[in-house]
């Protein structure tokens, strides 16, 4: 199982600044251990999380029985597990890391962070698939890496109909994966040589002003700048 890292912290307090209000419903997509349901129920939210992994489900669903929460954990390919319904909050913590494998691993701890040759197998998908699953007032929260494209997901999340913007930013010392495949980053052109740190961002996208003129539901001004 693979421990929540520091893309969850940062996800963290970027959600510990948005003012949820009791019974608003909230989806956490790759939700793994099940950190960011569990902080969202434990705030009155009506939680549902989604994983693909067989092991992250039951884990998720084990700390939500362990930290008294109610949360509906569903397994299944990202959006799958909850066609059709409607979200205020939805939060994301895909995997970005680039790989020179094609394709998104079958199983094995490596499918929580292997994405593509540039990392964005899953964060394509997202960009195309869950802004459908917000309400009119709706916000996403994704957290990603700068090697795989935060540019690219900012103008996907735009061609969509929403109002992105990067609103948390943390730099910090890659981990065991990341060092392991510094020399590819570097033949891929994604890092400098010598580069030894990534910068973790946080988008935060609501619906365009342009298609829905009315505030959303809730934020403090405490983005980053």
């Amino acid at each position: 199982m693979y421990a929540p890292q520091g893309d969850t912290s940062l996800l963290l307090e970027s959600l510990a600044r948005e003012r949820l209000e009791p019974g608003i419903r909230t989806l956490d997509l790759c939700t793994g251990t099940g950190v960011l349901a569990i902080a969202a129920a434990r705030r009155g939210a009506e939680v549902t999380a989604a994983d693909i992994s067989g092991v992250a489900v039951a884990a998720a669903r084990l700390n939500a029985v362990f930290h008294r929460c109610r949360v509906r954990v569903l397994r299944g390919d990202l959006t799958e597990p909850v066609f059709g319904r409607l979200f205020d909050l939805i939060t994301v913590n895909p995997p970005y890391v680039p790989t020179a494998a094609p394709e998104a691993p079958a199983g094995g701890s490596r499918r929580a962070w292997d994405a593509g040759p540039d990392g964005r197998l899953l964060l394509d998908r997202i960009c195309r698939s869950v802004p459908v699953l917000l309400t009119p007032r709706g916000v996403l929260l994704l957290v990603q890496s700068s090697l795989s494209g935060v540019a690219a997901s900012l103008a996907a999340l735009s061609r969509a109909g929403l109002c992105a913007r990067v609103t948390a930013r943390r730099i910090q010392p890659f981990g065991p994966v990341m060092t392991a495949r510094v020399p590819w980053f570097e033949r891929q052109g994604l890092v400098a040589p010598g580069t030894t740190n990534e910068e973790l961002v946080v988008i935060r996208a609501v619906r365009s002003p342009a298609r829905m003129p009315s505030a959303i539901w809730g934020t403090r001004d405490r983005e980053a700048a």
